[in-house]
């Protein structure tokens, strides 16, 4: 299985960055979402990027990759990590809705 994990580019070469995310650092290519600036986040799969993240979006996945690690050990107590999905009505994907 492979997980993507949110990282945050450091700096910049041709088709490579050097990315910082979940408590390391890689050389990342980035030949698949073209030249981006540091700052900017992006979906990382076996040190290739394959998608550029907002911030918001960056949180979501390290939200969910922690409680995925938090279950794994036995906790279950993981609501708060999910604060976009807790306390709300779920909705159909666009797709499905009759109101399009």
């Amino acid at each position: 299985m492979c997980i993507g994990i949110p990282m945050r580019v450091l700096s910049t070469f041709p088709g490579q960055a050097v990315c910082e995310g979940l408590g390391e650092r890689r050389r990342v290519d980035t030949l698949l979402v073209g030249e981006q600036q540091v700052g900017t986040w992006l979906l990382v799969f076996l040190d290739t990027a394959r998608e550029v993240l907002s911030p918001a979006r960056a949180r979501e996945i390290k939200q969910a990759l922690q409680a995925l690690e938090l279950a794994i050990q036995g906790e279950t107590e993981i609501d708060y990590l999910f604060d976009d999905l807790v306390n709300r009505e779920p909705q159909l994907p666009e797709h499905l809705r009759l109101d399009k």
